[in-house]
């Protein structure tokens, strides 16, 4: 993994393990035909997500544009750690907390699936050696943390949701060749504001969700496919992206099978130390 420079944190707060792991998937309906309260509060979640991808997403970019061509220039990929706690004051009763970690440009940083499959493999290490050591690794630390902006503190009881991933490559072009292109003379009226992004997300109820955030698409074109419905009260009988890690070119795919290694290992570990 390519050395970073130290990045200003607060120190994390290990968070303790929730008496009840998230809810079983959504969908299940009330005895009187209605939507559940737990379908809508992952509706709701998922909505909440796309939401903060995109605006991690953008910001992202903004600060790779800005560092570009420097020492500390920003590698194009980031990891997305996704967390709820119980917030009765809020309208679903939870709070999403979100945590990433974005790498230094450098070789290792540029392949998106190598880099999640090395992200894998460290996780696993740092879990066995806190094991060892008679410790209880978590992602946020306060060793070994896999993170290093967002919301580096939780509060007790806060509950692992999901992983996603920021990217700027997109259908557009890889970051590096479309970096080079704001800088030529002859690409004077375009800017960072108009490249777009996407984001790749699990999570523990089953939720797969791809979000292509254009800034140019048209009214209504929200950019997100999802296996899982967005709107509880929408009934679709048919829904394209049911297997959509499945669907995509050869890196795409890729990227969504070692999503699901970096998934799986994090809450293999986070779920059921809490349900212990």
């Amino acid at each position: 993994m390519p050395d970073e420079r130290p990045y200003r944190r607060h120190a994390p707060v290990h968070p303790a393990p929730p008496e009840h792991t998230p809810s079983p998937p959504p969908q299940q309906a009330e005895p009187d035909g209605g939507v559940s309260a737990e379908a809508r509060r992952w509706a709701d979640l998922r909505q909440q997500i796309v939401y903060r991808a995109k605006r991690l997403n953008t910001g992202h970019m903004i600060e790779a544009d800005q560092r570009y061509g420097h020492r500390d220039a920003l590698g194009p990929h980031g990891v997305m750690l996704f967390f709820v706690s119980e917030a009765p004051a809020q309208p679903h009763g939870y709070q999403l907390h979100t945590a990433y970690r974005l790498w230094l440009a450098s070789p290792e940083s540029q392949h998106l699936p190598r880099l999640l499959a090395d992200l894998t493999e460290v996780v696993g290490d740092s879990i066995a050696r806190a094991g060892a050591a008679g410790r209880r690794w978590h992602p946020l630390g306060p060793q070994g943390s896999m993170v290093n902006g967002g919301d580096m503190t939780l509060p007790a009881g806060a509950a692992y949701v999901g992983v996603g991933v920021t990217t700027l490559d997109s259908d557009q072009g890889r970051w590096q060749q479309l970096a080079r292109t704001l800088r030529h003379p002859d690409h004077h009226r375009r800017s960072v504001f108009d490249l777009k992004g996407q984001c790749y997300t699990l999570l523990t109820d089953g939720t797969t969700l791809h979000v292509d955030r254009d800034p140019h698409a048209p009214i209504g074109a929200d950019g997100v496919r999802c296996n899982r419905t967005l709107d509880p009260d929408r009934i679709t009988y048919y829904n394209p992206h049911e297997h959509l890690t499945d669907q995509g070119d050869t890196i795409t795919r890729d990227t969504w099978t070692q999503l699901t290694r970096l998934h799986r290992t994090l809450a293999g570990h986070l779920l059921t130390g809490a349900r212990a």
